[in-house]
């Protein structure tokens, strides 16, 4: 009942432009650690992808692309996931992420449900993970009246809506991301 998205639509800004889903980290791409981390916890996967297309759907899983041009944020990706997915909840998560935990998805789904909400977000005991989420389908007209006032912060259309947090805060090192050429040092040691 759940679709995964793995977010890979940016413009990689913060990696000198480079398309962060493709960048190597232990000899892989990085969305390839997220697909073996997010595919068993999830029943369909799809990709967020605004360039590179071909390459992404090189690993097996439809790719879609945000319907708002010029790379407008995780909140066009979650739109555009929402639009695609045929589940009642889609999960996003970044590709720039290659450790993500490996219970994401219980622990999201219970939290949810514990706290009656219609959003669930990780949050590993010091900030919100706001891109590791787990969202209502139904709540896509919510989220494109927000778009269409302009705003691309995702907390902003957060605090619009029932949310619940879900602790992590006993593996906060599974939302080590990938910005910056260096991170990839920091991750490996």
């Amino acid at each position: 009942d759940i679709t995964g998205v793995i977010l890979a639509g940016g413009k990689g800004r913060r990696m000198g432009g480079l398309d962060k889903g493709l960048v190597e980290y232990q000899q892989k791409p990085l969305v390839v650690h997220v697909i073996e981390r997010l595919e068993p916890q999830v029943d369909s996967l799809l990709i967020n992808a605004n360039r590179n297309a071909d390459k992404y759907q090189s690993y097996g899983f439809p790719v879609i692309a945000d319907q708002l041009a010029d790379y407008q944020g995780p909140l066009a990706g979650f739109s555009a996931a929402m639009i695609a997915a045929k589940t009642d909840y889609v999960l996003t998560v970044p590709c720039d992420g290659p450790l993500l935990p490996t219970d994401l998805v219980s622990r999201l789904v219970k939290a949810m449900d514990r706290q009656n909400a219609e959003i669930s977000v990780a949050h590993d005991g010091q900030r919100l993970q706001s891109v590791y989420a787990l969202i209502k389908r139904d709540l896509l007209p919510s989220l494109q009246a927000c778009i269409q006032t302009g705003q691309r912060r995702v907390d902003a259309w957060y605090a619009s809506q029932a949310i619940a947090l879900s602790d992590f805060s006993d593996t906060p090192e599974s939302f080590l991301n990938i910005n910056f050429p260096e991170d990839s040092d920091e991750i490996q040691n």
